[in-house]
């Protein structure tokens, strides 16, 4: 393994250079559903995911935020950043009381106690290896047959319709309504974004 190298994004953080995923919060520590401290699901304000999870760790809260380190150009300046996997959430584990104690730090927009717990915890287990091996995660669109998407980029942009099947891993076949005719248009999933 090579030696770390600190983030010039992240003060004070290290990282692996050739890691294309990292987590900045709760990488190494394994993740386990627990009835004394549930994991819970925090929607935070717009662009708070970071500032929330360093308030928590403060405090003394397990939080976990799993982030992709991602290559931005800055006119001429090219800087890595970290990217929440999921944007405007976090995830904590803690009691109720430690809940409502990040909903007062005013960055949470709502606290959600997931319906399963362990299926949550074991899901997160899921993406923290993933990241600790170093996998190369890239957020995806959960998208299902039935539900409007709009093309965001590339030739079809702009273009709306209903997803209708998934034909392969990485290609969906969208409905376009036309004349009241429908028309199928393979498309990437990763350009599609929920319409509503």
């Amino acid at each position: 393994m090579s030696a770390s190298v600190t983030n010039p994004g992240v003060r004070g953080r290290s990282v692996r250079p050739e890691s294309a995923s990292v987590s900045l919060y709760g990488l190494n520590t394994p993740i386990e559903a627990s009835d004394q401290s549930p994991w819970w699901v925090l929607h935070t304000k717009p662009r708070q995911e970071k500032a929330l999870a360093q308030a928590l760790a403060a405090a003394g809260v397990r939080v976990f935020l799993p982030a992709v380190r991602e290559r931005k150009a800055y006119g001429h300046r090219r800087r890595v950043v970290h990217r929440p996997l999921f944007p405007s959430y976090l995830f904590m584990a803690g009691s109720r009381d430690e809940a409502w104690f990040a909903e007062g730090t005013r960055r949470v927009a709502r606290v959600i106690e997931p319906p399963d717990g362990p299926a949550l915890a074991s899901e997160l287990e899921s993406i923290r290896l993933a990241l600790a091996a170093g996998a190369d995660l890239d957020p995806y669109p959960y998208l299902k047959a039935g539900r409007r998407v709009r093309v965001r980029t590339g030739p079809f942009k702009g273009v709306e319709g209903v997803v209708d099947v998934r034909s392969r891993v990485d290609r969906l076949i969208i409905t376009v309504n036309a004349l009241g005719r429908s028309v199928a248009l393979e498309v990437d999933a990763g350009v599609l974004e929920p319409a509503d």
